[in-house]
């Protein structure tokens, strides 16, 4: 079994290679009863000012040996825009 931070790396590598775009980071790792979810943070366009970026969360599954079982976007939103009290 991998440790949080080494699943929190195989997702950032599973979703950067699967949507060609950028990491921002890693904005959740949870372990779950058969491996680990990890949500990564992909600039998905790139704008300018860099205020303006699209950013987008991507949840991943991963099995306990790191391997994706599923991913999928969750949310899109622009850089700095600030969560009101919402879901996620």
């Amino acid at each position: 079994m991998i440790s949080a931070s080494e699943a929190a790396k195989h997702a950032v590598d599973h979703v950067t290679r699967l949507t060609g775009r950028d990491a921002e980071g890693v904005v959740g790792v949870e372990r779950s009863d058969d491996g680990w979810q990890v949500a990564v943070e992909i600039v998905e366009t790139h704008r300018i000012p860099d205020s303006a970026d699209i950013l987008a969360i991507y949840q991943t599954a991963l099995d306990d040996g790191g391997d994706l079982v599923s991913y999928r976007r969750h949310r899109r939103y622009l850089r700095g825009q600030v969560d009101r009290g919402g879901r996620d």
